[in-house]
């Protein structure tokens, strides 16, 4: 039942990275054009996510446990390190590159889109050395 619920949830998101345009670089390489031909339709994508994610995690955060009968795993710090910053700066020059971050990269691949492959390429190769360095500055 996890599995099926795991597999109707990762249908859902992907879905809807497709409708909503996420899975499209040039739709995000021009919602990230401030300057250009901006495109804010993204914008109300994200306002609508959240919009929808209010309520749900509002009773995660009180839930011991997930649907699924799994314990709940929610982040319990709101620390800002530098580690958090240097990530999120690396994650965002990537997604402007690139137009695609993590989840519409694997959907644009299942879809075959082209550009998706090195992508997720080079997110596999930056997630084995970020293992790698993390292991070599915690020993």
């Amino acid at each position: 039942m996890r599995k099926l619920i795991a597999f109707a949830s990762g249908l859902l998101f992907g879905l809807g990275l497709i409708i909503a345009g996420m899975a499209n670089p040039a739709k995000v390489l021009g919602f990230l054009d401030l300057f250009g031909a901006w495109d804010p339709s993204l914008a109300l994508v994200m306002a609508g996510a959240i919009a929808a994610a209010f309520l749900p995690m509002q009773w995660a955060q009180r839930a011991s446990r997930s649907l699924s009968g799994e314990p709940m795993q929610l982040p319990d710090t709101h620390r800002l390190d530098r580690r958090l910053v240097l990530g999120a700066l690396i994650f965002g020059a990537g997604w402007g590159v690139a137009g695609f971050c993590p989840g519409p990269a694997v959907v644009a691949l299942g879809a075959g889109v082209p550009q998706a492959l090195l992508f997720v390429v080079a997110m596999l190769a930056g997630m084995l050395l970020f293992k790698f360095f993390d292991r070599w500055t915690t020993a």
